[in-house]
Order: structure tokens, then C-alpha cells, then sequence
């Protein structure tokens, strides 16, 4: 798998690109060496980098060990939601008439993920990272297609499907959100007094 391929056409053409995917074997292993854990080191990475330069929140300047400590939570939790997320789509799948194979569940969320990871290049400007924002969206795209495709799930049951993954992704979300804020703040004021 080349990744600048990969990534350009699951952007540019993911309906042909969910297609292909389909058809490939992937070992789980081999998603997360190979494909994610290079790309949710983007927004982690320019994160860290926008943040010691220009701050966040607003005027608020948080120490470098601070930012630090964000940035590697970030990477981490970025990783461990994504494994929870095919978990979840995995054990739904069979309630949406999917069949349940966590290998395809992980290289969709994988591959569905790379708008979110490439738009976390944004975060390098924090202003700009309404951008990195907008990604993020793209991403949920992405999701419904690599659903739809290589998880085969029927028309009749597809937006059932979604939502409820949409609604487990947020819960995720929160929860890594959550830990990142706590493990990069650790007690301190988030705003200065």
C-alpha cells in the first residue's frame, strides 16, 4: 500500500477507493504500522507545535511540558479510539445485517479517519484549525462510505447503522477527550486566574 496514494484517493475518490479497499486483506498489525499511526501523528505533531508557538484558548500560553504532555495523549487516545471505534462497529454489525469481521471493521475506520488525521496539519495555526474541523467531518463522509462498501450493510439499514456509530463515536470521544484534558492539565487551571 502506498500512503500518498492511498491517502489521495480515498480523499479525491473514496467510492473507488472503498472499492479497492474491499478487496484487500489487512492485518490489523499491519493498519496501525503501516497507515495510522503516521497519520494521527499529524495532528498530535502540529498541534504540539502550534500551541508552544502561538498558544491556545485564546491569550492562554500553556508551558511546553504542558503541550507536551497534550500532544502525546492526543497520539495515544487518537489510536485507542480508533481500535474502540471498529470494536463498536464490529459488535453492531450483525444488529444492521453486517457481517462481524473485526479486520474490515478496523480498515474502515482506519481508512475513514485520514481526512481528520491529514486536516490535523491545520492545528500548526491554531486559528486555522476550524479547518482541521471541517476534516474531521469529511471524515464521518468517509465513514458512511467505507460502511456502506466494505461493510456491505443494506440500504434499508444503513442510516440505522450510522447513527448509531456516530453516537458511539461521540461517546468515545468524550471519554478520550476527557482523559486527554485530564492527563495534560493534570489539576491545573485550564484558564489563567
Amino acid at each position: 500500500m502506498n500512503l500518498v496514494e492511498r491517502i489521495k484517493n480515498i480523499l479525491l475518490k473514496p467510492a473507488t477507493e472503498w472499492e479497492t479497499i474491499k478487496k484487500e486483506d489487512h492485518m490489523i498489525s499491519d493498519l496501525f504500522t503501516q497507515y495510522a499511526l503516521k497519520l494521527a501523528a499529524i495532528p498530535a505533531i502540529s498541534g504540539f507545535i502550534g500551541f508552544t508557538l502561538f498558544g491556545r484558548f485564546g491569550s492562554y500560553q500553556p508551558s511546553f511540558g504542558a503541550n507536551l504532555k497534550w500532544a502525546i495523549s492526543m497520539y495515544v487516545m487518537s489510536i485507542i479510539g480508533v481500535y474502540i471505534l471498529a470494536y463498536i462497529i464490529d459488535v453492531l454489525a450483525p444488529t444492521f445485517g453486517s457481517k462481524k469481521h473485526l479486520p474490515t471493521s478496523m480498515k474502515v475506520v482506519v481508512f475513514a479517519y485520514t481526512a481528520a488525521w491529514v486536516g490535523g496539519i491545520f492545528s500548526l495555526v491554531p486559528v486555522l484549525s476550524i479547518l482541521g474541523t471541517i476534516a474531521s467531518i469529511y471524515s464521518l463522509v468517509l465513514l458512511y462510505k467505507g460502511l456502506q462498501i466494505v461493510k456491505e450493510v443494506p440500504k434499508n439499514k444503513m442510516v440505522g447503522y450510522f447513527v448509531a456509530v456516530i453516537i458511539a463515536s461521540l461517546i468515545v470521544y468524550g471519554i478520550t477527550g476527557a482523559i486527554i484534558t485530564k492527563f495534560a492539565f493534570s489539576g491545573r487551571p485550564m484558564m489563567p486566574m
